[in-house]
């Protein structure tokens, strides 16, 4: 009787390829995307900058802690002017825990945010319930706009292009205001805002000419907003990264892990 041996097929590699982990650059920088490849740069993927919100401009700008001190200082004057004490210190002691809660709310916001922009796409890290991970490819951006918050802080926030668009609720704080239609991720209270946008802008021209970049936004809402600087130079692109590649031709994406 022959006996036959029979081959068995070999396991694809890539099923047992251990989930790729943070590069040490980004480590100790904030949350980890535990492997996610939409949260994670890829190996061949060349970071740029990474980056967290400033906690007092953020709490400042985003939860208005400072717009509710004024509110409730009113109050409180009001209060004593008309000689009712009681009604101040009670006004008072809810102002306390007003600012207490926003502030934490914001330092919550500050440790559960990492930006990470590589030279093919912007990724956030954001989320102080649910973890969410951002995905923004360069060449999906058609505009960069910034506004200074003081001499060494600034956010920008990133016009979008495409069909598919991110949830505004998603991405809050982290989203420009008022921009309910087409929202737009932004990056908040960062510090050197100015070069940081340079940087995006230069970055974007290796995918194509941008539209529009280093605009300043006027007054949250507004629907123009003045040229300040012009477009960046186009450049080709010099190769693509397959893994990153493969994230970029989906548009964009966000979702909670």
């Amino acid at each position: 009787m022959d006996l036959k041996t029979k081959t068995l097929p070999t396991a694809d590699p890539a099923l047992h390829a251990k989930p790729r982990f943070d590069p040490p650059e980004l480590e100790n920088a904030g949350p980890t995307a535990h492997g996610d490849p939409m949260g994670t740069p890829a190996p061949d993927e060349k970071i740029l900058w990474k980056g967290r919100p400033d906690f007092r401009v953020l709490a400042r700008t985003a939860f208005h802690t400072r717009s509710v001190a004024i509110y409730f200082a009113a109050l409180v004057a009001f209060s004593l002017a008309m000689g009712n004490y009681q009604s101040a210190a009670i006004i008072a002691g809810l102002c306390v825990a007003g600012l207490g809660m926003l502030n934490l709310l914001a330092w919550l916001s500050v440790r559960s945010t990492l930006y990470i922009l590589t030279d093919t796409r912007l990724i956030m890290r954001i989320g102080m319930a649910i973890e969410t991970r951002i995905n923004v490819p360069l060449k999906q951006i058609a505009a960069a706009n910034l506004k200074m918050r003081g001499k060494d802080h600034g956010d920008i926030a990133v016009e979008l292009k495409g069909e598919r668009l991110l949830g505004y609720l998603l991405m809050w704080p982290h989203v420009r205001p008022f921009r309910f239609a087409r929202p737009e991720p932004m990056l908040r209270g960062i510090p050197e805002p100015q070069r940081i946008a340079r940087m995006l802008a230069d970055a974007r021209a290796e995918h194509g000419e941008i539209e529009r970049n280093l605009t300043e936004i006027k007054e949250a809402g507004a629907p123009g907003a003045r040229q300040v600087n012009g477009p960046a130079a186009h450049a080709q692109s010099a190769a693509s990264l397959s893994e990153t590649k493969e994230l970029s031709d989906k548009g964009l994406e966000g979702a909670p892990a």
